[in-house]
C-alpha cells in the first residue's frame, strides 16, 4: 500500500488500518441513545401531531418571529397567566456560552420562571397539542411549550440552558441531527417523545433540505444557577 521512499510511522500505519473497514452509513439514519439523550416510552400520533402543526400555523397566521432571518422559526402555545405579547426573553431566556478564542463561559439573557408557563393558548384550544400539553403535564412539570422550525442546513449555537428539555420531532430528515455535549444522533419523527439534558452543552442542526419541526417543552425542575 505504502509507495517506495513514503515515510511510514505510527501515524500512517493508523491511517491504513482505518481504510481497511469502511465506515457503517446505516444507523446514523436512526436513533442511538446516549448521555444526556433518551427516548420516553411516552409515544403521539404522529399524523395527528403534523395536523395540528397545520391547524395552529394557519390559526396564528405564521410561524415566525424576530429569529427567522437567522433560520429558525417560534411558535410558542404556551404563555404566562394574563399574558398577551411574549418578549424577546419569553422566547429565548438564560444560557450560556464560550464566544470566542478565550474559551470564557458567559451568561446571556435573563432568567425565564418556566413554572410561569401554565396558560395553553386559547387559539390552539381543541388541537392535539392541547391533549399532549395535558399529557406532558400529568408526568412532567411542564414550562414553556413552543412549536421551533429549523431552516436547511442551518445550526443553533453551542450552548447550555438552565433547564432540561423533551424535544417530540414533528417534520425532520435523515440530515436533522441533536447533539449534547459529546452525544450526536438523529430524532426520528414517529411520535417518540426525547428527553434532552439540555443542561450540558447541546446544538440542533439541520443538514437536510427539508425543514425540522420539533414541539419542544421545557421541563420546570429548579434550574441550574450561575
Amino acid at each position: 500500500m505504502n509507495e517506495p521512499n513514503r515515510l511510514q510511522d505510527n501515524d500512517t500505519s493508523l491511517v491504513e488500518r482505518c481504510l481497511a473497514y469502511p465506515p457503517e452509513t446505516e444507523s446514523v439514519a436512526g436513533f442511538l441513545p446516549g448521555d444526556g439523550i433518551h427516548r420516553l416510552e411516552l409515544k403521539f400520533d404522529i399524523e395527528q401531531l403534523r395536523q395540528a402543526l397545520e391547524t395552529c400555523v394557519a390559526c396564528s397566521g405564521y410561524l415566525g418571529g424576530e429569529w427567522k432571518e437567522h433560520g429558525f422559526n417560534i411558535l410558542p402555545l404556551t404563555h404566562r397567566a394574563g399574558q398577551s405579547d411574549l418578549t424577546a426573553n419569553d422566547l429565548s431566556g438564560r444560557y450560556w456560552m464560550r464566544k470566542d478564542e478565550r474559551y470564557v463561559e458567559e451568561a446571556c439573557e435573563d432568567y425565564v420562571d418556566e413554572s410561569a408557563y401554565s396558560e395553553f393558548d386559547s387559539r390552539f384550544v381543541g388541537t392535539y397539542f392541547e391533549e399532549v400539553h395535558r399529557k406532558l403535564s400529568q408526568r412532567f412539570p411542564i414550562g414553556r411549550v413552543r412549536i421551533l422550525s429549523k431552516g436547511v442546513y442551518n445550526c443553533n449555537s453551542w450552548h447550555r440552558d438552565p433547564e432540561p428539555r423533551l424535544h417530540i420531532p414533528i417534520i425532520t430528515n435523515p440530515g436533522a441531527l441533536f447533539i449534547v455535549n459529546h452525544h450526536v444522533t438523529h430524532l426520528p419523527a414517529d411520535g417518540s417523545v426525547y428527553f434532552t439534558d439540555t443542561r450540558g452543552y447541546h446544538t440542533a442542526i439541520n443538514g437536510g433540505i427539508d425543514r425540522r419541526v420539533h414541539l419542544v417543552a421545557a421541563l420546570a425542575y429548579p434550574p441550574l444557577q450561575d
